[in-house]
């Protein structure tokens, strides 16, 4: 009887322990804004998981931060993200409507950018363009914001 209950103890805490340590907890994601060109408004970042819903614009998460450690044009932010494949857009949105303006032609008139890549040329990226893997936590990830 005591034989069983020891085994039935000790394989409990096994499955325990595998539970626990397949479970994926948020890290902390670190980003590097550059070329931001004024302290108005606020930092948006649209955080999606795959293409549709990027072509659907429909951000996995949506953070807002505010621009009060902004340095030489430069903002570090971080917050929690699982491990995964991501990717993440930001607008520079100076008016604070929580939206990217444009031009009577459709040319943005706040800042955007993409993680880890900068637009060249004027069409809009692939979610492949920018999407970056997040599973070990010293990834860096960098957003140079382009104006139009």
């Amino acid at each position: 009887m005591k034989k069983t209950t020891a085994f039935g103890i000790t394989l409990f805490i096994c499955l325990l322990f595998i539970l626990f340590a397949s479970y994926t907890k948020a890290q902390e994601t670190q980003i590097k804004v550059t070329d931001i060109r004024s302290e108005k408004g606020k930092i948006i970042l649209n955080v999606f998981k795959d293409n549709d819903s990027y072509d659907k614009n429909q951000p996995y998460k949506k953070i807002t931060f505010d621009k009060k450690a902004l340095v030489n044009g430069t903002l570090n932010v971080h917050f929690g993200l699982e491990p995964g494949v991501y990717g993440i857009t930001l607008i520079d949105d100076e008016n604070e409507d929580g939206k990217i303006n444009k031009n009577f032609v459709g040319m943005p008139k706040e800042g955007f950018g993409f993680s880890n890549f900068f637009m060249t040329k004027m069409k809009k990226p692939s979610f492949d363009d920018f999407k970056v893997d997040l599973k070990s936590p010293e990834h860096q990830i960098e957003i140079k914001v382009k104006y139009m």
